[in-house]
C-alpha cells in the first residue's frame, strides 16, 4: 500500500499528514506526545477500503508548534482547518488517548451544528473522561512523560522508564518511536496531558450524535476506568458499541493493528448502513 506524506497549509500553520487509500475518509488522531507515526501499522489495513489520513496534531510531530497552555479545543481547531483545506466534508474519526478527546470535541461541534463537517462515525480508543473529579486533582509532578532536561541526558532514561511499564514487553522498538516524538523540537511531552486535564468533557459529550465505538485496552490502567462513564454520557448517540482489546496497552495500535482493524472496519460498515436505514446487529 502506497502512503504519501505532505504538508497542508492551514490558517493555524502547516499541518503534516500521511495518507493512503481511497474511499470514505477516515482521520486518525494520535495520543500525546506521539505523532501520526503511532498508526504506522494500522494505516495500510484501513486503507484497503478508506482514504486514511493520519495527521500530526497541532503542537506535535512535524506540524506547527503552539505555545502553552494548549487545549483540546486548539487541537480540534487544527482538525477543522485541515479537513476544510483538503476538501473533506464527511469523515469518520478515530482517536487514541489524547486524540480520543480531540475526536470527541470535533464530533461534538459537528453534532451541535457549529461546523459544516459531517462526522459519520466516531471511534474513541482509550479515551479519557475528564470530568470535574479529574480536574479537581492536583497535577502529579512526577507523572508519565514529565522529565526535567538535564545536561547528562538522564531525562532520556526517565522518559523511557516512565512509559515502559505501560508498554508491551519487549518494547524497545516502540519506546524508541515514543522518545523520538517526545524529543521533537517545540514539543513539551507533558503538555498534551495537561490539555486533557483542562477539558470540560461534561459540557461537550452530550452533543455527540455520530455512531460511536469505544475501544478499551485491557492492560491500560489509564483507560479502562473511563469506559463506563463514556458509555453513560453519550446520551444522544443511538449506536454505542464497546470492544475490549485483550492484552492491549497504551501502545495499542502498534502491536494490535490487525485486531483493531478487524473491529473498526465492520463498525464503520454498520455506521454507514445506519445512515441509509439498513440496520445490522453489532
Amino acid at each position: 500500500m502506497n502512503t504519501r506524506s505532505r504538508y497542508v497549509d492551514c490558517p493555524i500553520g502547516q499541518i503534516h499528514v500521511v495518507e493512503a487509500g481511497d474511499g470514505p475518509a477516515l482521520l486518525l488522531l494520535h495520543q500525546a506526545p506521539r505523532s501520526g507515526d503511532e498508526f504506522r501499522e494500522f494505516i495500510p489495513l484501513m486503507a484497503r477500503e478508506h482514504r486514511v489520513i493520519a495527521m500530526d496534531m497541532v503542537g506535535f510531530g512535524a506540524s506547527v508548534k503552539v505555545p502553552a497552555p494548549q487545549s483540546i479545543e486548539l487541537y480540534a481547531r487544527g482538525v477543522h482547518e485541515l479537513l476544510h483545506e483538503i476538501g473533506i466534508d464527511e469523515v469518520s474519526l478515530l482517536g487514541h488517548h489524547t486524540g480520543g478527546l480531540v475526536a470527541l470535541e470535533v464530533a461534538s461541534a459537528a453534532g451541535n451544528g457549529e461546523v459544516s463537517t459531517d462526522v459519520t462515525a466516531l471511534v474513541l480508543s482509550s479515551c479519557p473522561f475528564t470530568g470535574p473529579e479529574r480536574r479537581a486533582r492536583p497535577e502529579n509532578p512526577d507523572g508519565v512523560d514529565k522529565a526535567n532536561i538535564s545536561d547528562d541526558g538522564t531525562h532520556l532514561n526517565t522518559l523511557w522508564n516512565k512509559r515502559r511499564p505501560y508498554y508491551p514487553q519487549p518494547s524497545a522498538d516502540l519506546l524508541n518511536r515514543f522518545v523520538h516524538d517526545a524529543l521533537t523540537y517545540g514539543v513539551d511531552p507533558a503538555e498534551g496531558h495537561r490539555a486533557c486535564d483542562r477539558y470540560r468533557i461534561e459540557d461537550r459529550i452530550g452533543l455527540v450524535t455520530a455512531p460511536t465505538l469505544l475501544l478499551g485496552a485491557s492492560d491500560d490502567p489509564f483507560a479502562m476506568p473511563n469506559i463506563a462513564p463514556l458509555e453513560s454520557a453519550l446520551s444522544q448517540v443511538t449506536r454505542v458499541e464497546t470492544t475490549i482489546v485483550e492484552h492491549g496497552t497504551v501502545a495499542l495500535f502498534e502491536r494490535k493493528a490487525d485486531e483493531i482493524s478487524a473491529v473498526v472496519q465492520p463498525f464503520l460498515h454498520r455506521a454507514a448502513a445506519d445512515r441509509v436505514g439498513v440496520h445490522f446487529a453489532p
